[in-house]
């Protein structure tokens, strides 16, 4: 268990240790080798049952660390505990059937479904590849699952260009419980969406948790909408998890400047705690060449000598909440 969790081992679901995903490049006039740091040295627990909500600017790393979270980016060290066991190290059978309890629910609800297929065949197609189940069961789960997010009979014959944005994503979601998994990755599964058909698609997934006590990584770079649905949030930025806390205190009361930035930002937030807007400054640094010491201090208003000296770690500043900045406990 990471040390931004305070549950016992059996309340954790998911736990990762000192994760990284990094890339090749090249870099400089000769192209020498080095590496894009997507993921670096990133730890954090998911409770049973809870959504942990993960939030930063575009390129901060948060998809990425998601889907390496469930192996469709490969990680190049640390661990993934899933139930105790270490989702990087499985392979073969052993992958297939986790694969069972790791589901995904995907930004694009047009690109992340086959044109060709009809909804049946696109809700039915993790269980045929896992053969778990016959036919009759097969047809019995689809309907029962179009039925639960709010699709009809006379659906499942249809093809995916024939929905709006919001059904299709209602198809991602079926396929996505299709094998009755523990945990589902949420990438940004609104992002694509009208405003008014994001409340219905969250407070679908929030009424799926309630039924089958799904636990939810929730990816999102709108923090309103993370805000809504989440019981605890993660702030990245660069490749590093800067800030960990309760919804409800992160929200109220950030500690690193960072997260303060974000929120300032958020339209019509008159929640105690919030300051007025806070406009950064200058571009975020290429994860190819990381500054030293903290890496959001070029953009900082706070930054003093030791934070290009020293990494801040994230350590825990108030009770439940953790955050990587030297002056946290003063913010």
């Amino acid at each position: 268990m990471t040390d931004t969790d305070t549950g016992t081992e059996d309340d954790v679901l998911l736990d990762v240790r000192n994760l990284k995903t990094y890339y090749p490049a090249r870099s400089g006039v000769l192209g020498r080798r080095s590496w894009v740091r997507a993921v670096d040295d990133v730890s954090f627990s998911i409770r049973r049952g809870e959504t942990f909500g993960l939030v930063g600017e575009s390129g901060c790393g948060k998809s990425t660390l998601g889907r390496s979270v469930v192996r469709l980016e490969k990680a190049h060290a640390g661990e993934v505990l899933f139930e105790g066991k270490d989702v990087l190290a499985r392979k073969g059978r052993d992958l297939k059937r986790l694969r069972q309890d790791l589901q995904v629910i995907f930004q694009d609800p047009l690109g992340s479904l086959d044109p060709r297929m009809k909804v049946r065949d696109i809700i039915a197609e993790g269980l045929v590849w896992q053969g778990t189940v016959g036919k009759e069961e097969r047809t019995h789960r689809v309907r029962e699952l179009a039925s639960l997010v709010g699709l009809r009979e006379e659906h499942l014959n249809r093809h995916p260009h024939e929905f709006s944005g919001g059904q299709r994503q209602r198809i991602g979601i079926a396929r996505a419980l299709a094998l009755r998994p523990k945990f589902v990755l949420a990438d940004e599964p609104v992002s694509a969406l009208d405003m008014s058909v994001q409340s219905q698609v969250l407070n679908l997934l929030r009424e799926l948790q309630a039924d089958f006590g799904l636990t939810y990584l929730f990816i999102a770079h709108d923090l309103s909408v993370v805000e809504y649905i989440s019981d605890r949030v993660g702030v990245m930025y660069l490749g590093k998890l800067v800030e960990v806390a309760k919804a409800e205190d992160l929200y109220a009361d950030a500690r690193m400047p960072y997260t303060q930035a974000l929120l300032s930002a958020v339209p019509g937030a008159e929640t105690p705690g919030r300051r007025e807007r806070i406009v950064l400054s200058g571009e975020v640094p290429s994860p190819l060449d990381p500054p030293s010491g903290c890496r959001f201090r070029t953009r900082c208003w706070k930054a003093e000598s030791i934070c290009a000296e020293e990494t801040p770690l994230l350590r825990e500043v108030r009770p439940e909440h953790w955050a990587a900045c030297h002056f946290a406990e003063a913010s």
